[in-house]
């Protein structure tokens, strides 16, 4: 990863100071969704907290004030009056960020949001961190909710809000030892992180997911991401393997089978290793010990752990990949924190997802519309084909927006070409950024040409106004669309819904 030398290592007093029984936290970037979980959380132990940024859209916006945080519009040194004990500054924050940097210069103690979470919730606690490209947000989703069924009593902290929690963060309960009744454990009081692999600050270019002391991993898949910080597969596989060092001798690590980059890192690993995967996946030749059989057109599937069947259970969401989650969530749960078996497939049965990872919005006039923030070639691929297996009857709508840093570019531009097979009729919007040069961008037009050439019509629209246009005049009753965006995409999702209802009135 890429050093920038900005600041002397004496001007940023890296980690909280000593903890107080209540602490004054101010974060600069409050409004972005692990910053924002993360003020709710530190106002949930009991500290009083504030923030500062741009703006504040729903839904963070609104969060952020129903949680009770103090808002200030703006970067402004005065946000640092009265003299905050901790200082976090957001990834997003660049050098110049005046906030910051009276914060830097005027002696405060400043932090990194890995930093802050790891010296003020984890300590004390038994981190299950949850890292890979795609499938993290649910899978580590998926831990807590098996953990909380269990009487463990976990925190969390999800990029993405959990359907059968309330927030995206939790509060841990007491510092003890973690027992459910399943094998013995040695392990205290879980928290599950879902470990992004994306950089600190400005002033630390390390990825978030190496502070995050995992006692249990996690790695679901390896995909070279995140360009603007990555510039190559191998700096990208480096932080990956700085994650796996990190796993100590008496920890565990989860690692998928069905993708020889995890298998070739997971191998360097010096705890116990448990590798899972799905019957007719090629693993590689690395020996699954948690193997689920799918039962064909269905959610259900059967267990078999270390060879031995588990039995028959079912899951609440679609899709291989999320069937692979599941194996992941069980394995770290089960093998991690000694969860019974059976108490955790019960509790996967009960599993309701993640706000914007296959979510349906809304039915209007007939045509199902759902939110995902997919946006990698794979995650669009399995995200398509999951809601294709779960709607076999009416057209399926898929609507990219090609956002991120990554996506923008033309890293995968051959992959995209082939995501959308399971898609009846596919639409792209234009780039969400405008600040990639020429040679290095996506060519939509050329994808879309691809797509059809496949059989599967393609365009690429003007605008958002122009997309809803599209899908208000062809989607028929019976139709699902399918949003793929990790953006607020324009505001699309309500403008459908204005106009799909007023084709209803008519």
């Amino acid at each position: 990863m890429p050093e920038l030398p900005i600041l002397s290592a004496k001007l940023v007093q890296m980690g909280p100071p000593r903890q107080k029984k209540t602490m004054r936290v101010h974060l600069v970037a409050v409004a972005g969704t692990g910053m924002g979980a993360l003020a709710g959380l530190f106002k949930a132990m009991g500290h009083h907290v504030s923030g500062s940024d741009t703006a504040f859209y729903p839904p963070m916006g609104p969060a952020l004030e129903r949680w009770g945080i103090e808002l200030h519009a703006g970067f402004d040194a005065k946000h640092l009056e009265p003299r905050p004990d901790l200082v976090v500054v957001g990834n997003v924050c660049r050098p110049q960020n005046p906030e910051a940097r009276a914060a830097i210069d005027g002696g405060l103690r400043v932090s990194s949001m890995a930093h802050a979470l790891a010296e003020i919730a984890l300590d004390g606690r038994s981190p299950l961190v949850v890292g890979g490209t795609h499938g993290k947000t649910t899978t580590s989703a998926m831990c807590a909710h098996i953990l909380h069924a269990a009487g463990l009593d976990p925190g969390f902290l999800i990029g993405g809000l959990p359907k059968n929690f309330e927030t995206s963060f939790r509060v841990p309960g007491p510092r003890k030892l973690a027992s459910s009744g399943g094998r013995p454990s040695t392990r205290r009081t879980p928290f599950v992180v879902e470990g992004d692999e994306y950089d600190t600050a400005f002033f630390e270019k390390t990825p978030k997911f190496w502070h995050y002391r995992p006692e249990v991993g996690i790695i679901t898949s390896i995909e070279h991401d995140h360009i603007d910080i990555y510039p190559d597969a191998a700096s990208y596989d480096a932080a990956f393997r700085g994650f796996v060092e990190r796993i100590p001798e008496a920890g565990l690590l989860v690692a998928s089978a069905h993708d020889a980059h995890v298998i070739a890192i997971a191998r360097e690993a010096k705890c116990e290793l448990a590798f899972y995967a799905l019957a007719d996946d090629d693993t590689h030749g690395a020996p699954p010990h948690w193997l689920a059989a799918p039962v064909i057109g269905t959610t259900e599937f059967d267990l078999f752990v270390g060879g031995v069947s588990a039995g028959r259970s079912r899951l609440g969401v679609p899709g291989e990949h999320n069937l692979r989650n599941a194996l992941a969530a069980l394995a770290a749960c089960s093998q991690g924190f000694g969860v019974d078996v059976k108490l955790a497939l019960a509790a996967l049965e009960t599993f309701e997802g993640v706000r914007r990872r296959q979510d349906l919005l809304y039915f209007a006039d007939g045509v199902r519309v759902y939110d995902d923030f997919a946006h990698h070639p794979t995650a669009v691929r399995e995200t398509l084909a999951a809601l294709r297996s779960k709607h076999r009857d009416g057209a399926l709508w898929a609507v990219f927006e090609p956002r991120s840093a990554t996506a923008c570019r033309s890293l995968h531009q051959a992959e995209y070409g082939a995501s959308f097979g399971a898609a009846t009729r596919v639409v792209f919007a234009p780039l969400g950024r405008s600040d990639i040069p020429v040679e290095a961008r996506l060519d939509l037009e050329a994808i879309a040409r691809v797509v059809t050439e496949r059989g599967v019509p393609a365009s690429v629209a003007s605008s958002v106004d122009d997309i809803v246009a599209t899908i208000v005049s062809g989607a028929q009753p019976g139709d699902t669309v399918a949003l793929l965006s990790n953006g607020a995409f324009g505001g699309i999702y309500e403008k459908l819904k204005v106009d799909l209802e007023a084709r209803e009135r008519r």
